[in-house]
């Protein structure tokens, strides 16, 4: 389902043919939502703290998606939450994990030792010679991406490991979204996944989330930060891994460090310097590499 199907399903007004995105256009629509809402985010923790932050991004948006799709829920099969379980417990774990890490790291560099989970995922599944040389040019751009020198005396290490750890759990994502992808039909593996992932990540932040219902600024914020952090780019991706396998899907996401990077210059006026513009290059070659070169897939209905 589309952008647009969403807005028309919130609206008392017959539904237009549903129009598909493309796997490519959907992907990269989904890491602009994120980085983002990332940002936006990262604004709400003097208020609500890491945790708090997570469980009110996590919880609205599992929210605004049951609202809005209206899955049944109640047609999943034992087998099919089989599959949901582990893909809203890794969609949970990912993202408290990587708030942590936002608490005590710039995003740029959060969002590049993050990247590490995926990168070795792609690595790993990868079959072909070409897919490793693409690898190991996106590795490069987020080796350049990484701070050197007197900024990497700085580094925070419980911060770096907090995002190495949210980088396990995307690769866990990766992998148990494409089952569901495949197994559940439409939207609704996503919902149930999100649902899935309030449970696990509200024991964590949900005294600090309460401070939203005395503050009417704050919840329509948190409910900013859930469309675009979560809703939007979780259904936005699983039109993508429906149709990418899960290494050419690892290294698309490559782009996730570049887009961190770019979005400080263009909304923070941060400067980039001639290290970090080659970065980007090598980032973007390789995922525009991994496309050309990637056996096309059959067309899958979403």
């Amino acid at each position: 389902m589309t952008f647009r199907d969403l807005c028309w399903a919130v609206m008392p007004r017959p539904r237009l043919p549903a129009v598909s995105v493309p796997p490519l256009p959907a992907l990269l629509l989904s890491m602009l939502s994120v980085q983002g809402g990332a940002a936006f985010a990262k604004s709400l923790f003097p208020a609500l703290g890491s945790a708090g932050t997570t469980a009110v991004r996590v919880t609205l948006a599992a929210l605004l998606l049951l609202l809005v799709f209206r899955p049944n829920l109640r047609a999943l099969t034992r087998n099919d939450w089989r599959a949901i379980v582990p893909y809203g417990a890794a969609l949970g774990l990912m993202n408290l994990s990587f708030y942590f890490a936002l608490e005590r790291l710039p995003l740029g560099l959060a969002v590049t030792l993050e990247f590490v989970g995926p990168l070795l995922l792609s690595l790993f599944l990868s079959r072909r010679v070409t897919d490793v040389g693409w690898v190991l040019l996106a590795a490069l751009g987020i080796v350049l991406i990484a701070p050197v020198g007197e900024s990497a005396g700085h580094l925070d290490l419980t911060g770096a490991g907090l995002a190495l750890l949210a980088g396990a759990f995307w690769a866990a994502y990766i992998v148990t979204g494409g089952a569901v992808g495949r197994r559940v039909p439409g939207t609704t593996g996503v919902v149930a996944g999100m649902l899935v992932a309030a449970l696990v990540v509200l024991p964590f932040g949900a005294a600090q989330a309460s401070v939203v219902l005395m503050r009417p600024g704050l919840l329509l914020a948190g409910l900013a930060v859930a469309l675009l952090s979560s809703a939007l780019p979780y259904s936005l991706e699983m039109i993508a891994l429906r149709a990418i396998p899960p290494h050419i899907f690892g290294v698309l996401m490559s782009l996730e460090p570049a887009i961190a990077a770019l979005s400080g210059w263009l909304l923070l006026h941060e400067a980039l310097t001639s290290r970090q513009w080659l970065a980007l290059l090598c980032v973007a070659a390789a995922s525009a590499g991994i496309s050309l070169t990637a056996r096309r897939p059959a067309r899958a209905e979403v």
